[in-house]
């Protein structure tokens, strides 16, 4: 198997959208104009797998920038016992930092035309429904923060999922769209029908630069300014969301610290605004030692983090396996992507809707920490207001 890369100017003049040109049925993996689109599998394997083919790719030609080449994208599970699921694609066009647009196809793909915009039908009907029930939900919580209460776990994440079923099928390129019009310094991706924009960052290796860029503790945005700028204070200023803020920076720094020769933080969390809520968030930036982690690695070694599952981390696994009552699948784990050298990003799995085949039916999550201090009624109305950007999107006409 052989690769071979080249500037998109040398097969076209026009500049191409890496929404079109993922379309529909494509993949996608992007943040403010970052990132890859692409067509068709060249190959799909474990985590294992995919580094090793990786490394047997015949690769012309050999010094490229970062992100540009052979590359591996897609989903960690919650369950890191389950196998990752990567795919290598057939024809990947990559836009990079430094704003080059990039392609690259496997063993002589020809550069795929356009396709056309499918006509959207802005006459769907739409239902919603519960996937685990409310009930079940709030005793969840409850279960939870009574052992945080017990001294049994420091904070465990309790989540919910809901169902869309349209009558139509939905159209994943306008919903790709309307995110990026939302979540505009989100990481919007969309793999096998499952689509999302998550503002967290689970961690990403350039050379020898790693950062992270965790999220935990959440209050609404109104669309009032004043109002949202005075749940902003009471967030900073929140006990119950710096616990579970703190939990996470914690477990994040304490993995990467023995790969880097530093690894810098912010002193205190600074306020995220996403769509309609408002999440603390904290940057860390490192740089690596030799010898250099692996970007998957790191990824693997995080996830799921204290934001999606709790800590201690085998024991709130537990407490959500025994009592959340669902399958998370994708959801909470990772997406991203990695090349041969180590390098990649991955976000965090949230915000995010995993349709069926016909695309006539998505599942959608959302969670929340659980310390000593939560109310199951908050939480739950805390779940609501995230789930409502990805609904609004998908049932937008």
């Amino acid at each position: 198997m052989k690769a071979t890369s080249f500037p998109l100017s040398t097969v076209t003049d026009r500049e191409i959208d890496l929404n079109d040109f993922a379309g529909a049925n494509g993949f996608l993996f992007v943040r403010e104009g970052v990132g890859f689109a692409a067509v068709g599998v060249s190959a799909r394997m474990s985590a294992t797998m995919a580094r090793e083919l990786l490394n047997a790719i015949e690769h012309s030609p050999t010094v490229l920038p970062i992100g540009v080449g052979p590359i591996m994208f897609g989903s960690i599970p919650f369950d890191t016992t389950r196998d990752a699921d990567f795919i290598l694609p057939t024809v990947t066009l990559c836009k990079t930092r430094e704003g080059e647009t990039w392609v690259t196809v496997i063993d002589d793909a020809p550069f795929p035309a356009l396709p056309e915009p499918a006509p959207v039908s802005g006459n769907a009907q739409f239902t919603v429904r519960d996937g685990v029930a409310v009930p079940t939900y709030l005793m969840a919580v409850e279960t939870a923060r009574d052992a945080v209460r017990n001294g049994q776990l420091t904070k465990a994440v309790i989540a919910r999922d809901v169902f869309v079923d349209s009558d139509a099928p939905v159209d994943i390129h306008a919903l790709l769209l309307r995110l990026r019009a939302s979540f505009g310094t989100s990481y919007r991706y969309s793999f096998d029908g499952f689509v999302g924009a998550s503002p967290e960052l689970l961690v990403a290796i350039h050379d020898d630069e790693i950062s992270s860029h965790p999220l935990a503790g959440t209050t609404p945005r109104t669309g009032d300014p004043v109002k949202d700028a005075a749940l902003a204070k009471e967030l900073l200023a929140s006990t119950k969301n710096q616990i579970e803020h703190r939990v996470v920076i914690d477990m994040v720094h304490d993995t990467l610290l023995p790969h880097c020769s530093y690894l810098d933080w912010e002193e205190e969390p600074s306020v995220i605004q996403v769509a309609n809520v408002q999440h603390l968030g904290t940057q860390l930036i490192g740089k690596l030692s030799e010898p250099r982690i692996h970007v998957l690695d790191a990824a693997l070694a995080l996830s799921p983090t204290p934001a999606l599952g709790g800590f201690p981390r085998e024991h709130a696994l537990q407490l959500i396996a025994q009592h959340e009552g669902m399958d998370r699948d994708k959801y909470g784990g990772a997406i991203g992507w990695f090349d041969s050298r180590g390098n990649g990003v991955f976000a965090v799995a949230i915000r995010c809707a995993q349709f069926n085949e016909a695309r006539t039916q998505a599942r959608l999550f959302a969670g929340g920490g659980i310390v000593a201090d939560s109310d199951p009624a908050e939480e739950l109305a805390e779940t609501k207001a995230k789930l409502q950007a990805m609904l609004a999107a998908i049932m937008k006409p």
